[in-house]
């Protein structure tokens, strides 16, 4: 039998996708006080992974990802997308047609060997947590980068997001050997 160990926290990442950028800081500032400070935003950057979004947001959306600098434990990520998932209602717009949202924030988080997305939505490839909430492996870090697999979201493919993720890695890689120090 395997010996139990407490597993090391993890880093906080939000992907957030908008029409309206300059919702961003009002959106964050409502992050922040549930997650902790921001210690990453990526570039804003065109979302072209999918049109399933436009009906209800509108064209020309722009995704950013940003991380936290308070590390979680893993087992609170169902927690953080049931949050994330309020936060879209909040700003949310009521439309003749139903409730549209003006941001989608994904939550997830990265650790030394992986990207771990939320989702509300089962598949094969995905674990249920509790509460509604599924997790997947997203990408793999092999080989000094992150790398897609079978099931991989096109668009998480892309070596920009690659590059940010990345980034991401190397300041919790940082904070983990700091932590170490201390």
């Amino acid at each position: 039998m395997g010996a139990i160990t407490t597993p090391l926290p993890v880093k906080a990442i939000i992907s957030v996708l908008t029409v309206e950028p300059s919702l961003l800081p009002t959106v964050y500032a409502e992050l922040t006080h549930r997650l902790g400070p921001i210690d990453y935003k990526s570039e804003l950057m065109p979302f072209m992974g999918t049109v399933f979004y436009e009906t209800e947001m509108g064209s020309d959306i722009q995704r950013q990802f940003i991380s936290f600098e308070r590390l979680i434990d893993a087992g609170t990520l169902a927690e953080m997308k049931l949050f994330t998932n309020s936060m879209e209602q909040v700003f949310g717009i009521k439309k003749s047609d139903g409730d549209a949202r003006r941001v989608n924030l994904d939550a997830g988080y990265i650790s030394m060997a992986k990207l771990v997305l939320a989702s509300t939505k089962n598949h094969a490839h995905r674990i249920y947590l509790s509460d509604g909430i599924y997790a997947e492996i997203t990408l793999r870090f092999y080989r000094k980068t992150f790398q897609p697999l079978e099931w991989s979201y096109p668009d998480y493919r892309l070596p920009t997001y690659i590059a940010a993720f990345n980034h991401i890695r190397r300041i919790y890689r940082n904070q983990l050997e700091n932590e170490e120090i201390s």
